[in-house]
């Protein structure tokens, strides 16, 4: 029986979801699917809204994710998972970052920026944080948060192997920049207390 994997990256303009869906998109094809891979850009300019719809399987038609049916919500940003949350299938799981970015209406004292955790717990939704700042911050390069947040999240994708995940990221990444992105990727994959096999 044909089986899809379905997930969706998000977070905000600049952090980078475009190449870590890229690079999601490449370790699948490298591990022998079929992928399809559609992106939705808000005001990335401005900090606004980035997400990308990533289905692989034996033979994939539709590119985008239908609601209740993701395996998987990698976010870069922690209110940016949430409001993609709805979209999680029974057994899916939330791959967060530690991050917080405010938007221009909590910066303008407009509207309050809200206790992500309580309501991810409150909504019973399965969810893993990964301290990604920690790991950007002991390489010293803030860039590197999306692919140490791809780390994590490899461990909880099956069917992808380790060589395809590295091969992605030699594919993706710039050569001068790729040293710091693979110790990020590695970081990432060794970061403790995450659940093995959840988006299976």
């Amino acid at each position: 029986m044909s089986f899809t994997t379905n997930i969706i990256l998000c977070g905000t303009g600049g952090q980078g979801i475009l190449l870590a869906s890229e690079v999601v998109c490449a370790a699948a094809w490298n591990s022998g699917f079929d992928v399809k891979k559609s992106e939705v850009h808000g005001m990335a300019q401005r900090g606004g809204s980035v997400s990308s719809h990533v289905r692989f399987g034996d033979k994939v038609c539709s590119v985008l994710v239908e609601q209740g049916t993701a395996h998987m919500i990698i976010a870069l940003e922690k209110m940016e998972g949430l409001r993609w949350a709805h979209f999680l299938r029974p057994g899916g799981r939330l791959v967060s970052a530690d991050i917080r970015i405010n938007p221009m209406t909590v910066n303008t004292g407009a509207a309050v920026y809200p206790d992500i955790d309580a309501l991810v717990s409150d909504g019973g939704i399965p969810c893993t944080e990964v301290p990604v700042l920690s790991i950007a911050r002991e390489l010293d390069n803030f860039k590197v948060v999306n692919v140490a947040l791809l780390g994590a999240a490899s461990t909880l994708i099956e069917g992808i192997s380790l060589s395809s995940w590295e091969k992605a990221i030699e594919e993706r990444v710039p050569q001068k920049a790729l040293a710091v992105n693979m110790e990020a990727f590695n970081r990432g994959r060794a970061v403790p207390h995450l659940t093995k096999g959840t988006a299976s």
